[in-house]
């Protein structure tokens, strides 16, 4: 899974990239009036179909690594959030002091009772 979250996060890159070194729609009014569209890399049209296609092929890509992650990520048995991730808190008790006649054997008293009135 690690594998296909860097492969996901390089494509993101790459299709970002890509989208910004395209030309915009408007920028082919300028090209017909032979500011040098022909001198480029990949001929007067070719560039833009190029680029074109990669962006749509590197897109596709992208949505499908995405369905593959989602997929994957509902799949795992672990928790799906972070408090439920947590430790919970030790809980302490307060002590409670044990009622005067019970079990008194197998708890040593510091006081001794009190005498009762009329012995």
């Amino acid at each position: 899974m690690l594998i296909l979250l860097i492969v996901h996060v390089i494509v993101c890159l790459v299709l970002v990239g890509l989208v910004l070194i395209q030309q915009g729609q408007g920028a082919d009014a300028g090209a017909a009036f032979g500011s040098g569209a022909s001198a480029t890399v990949f001929g007067s049209r070719g560039a833009g179909s190029f680029l074109t296609r990669l962006t749509a092929v590197l897109a596709t890509a992208l949505f499908l690594n995405s369905l593959v992650l989602a997929y994957l990520g509902s799949q795992t048995g672990q928790p799906s959030s972070v408090t439920d991730k947590l430790a919970p808190a030790p809980v302490t008790q307060p002590a409670v002091p044990a009622p005067a006649g019970a079990d008194a054997g197998s708890m040593p008293s510091s006081t001794s009772e009190p005498a009762k009135p009329g012995s």
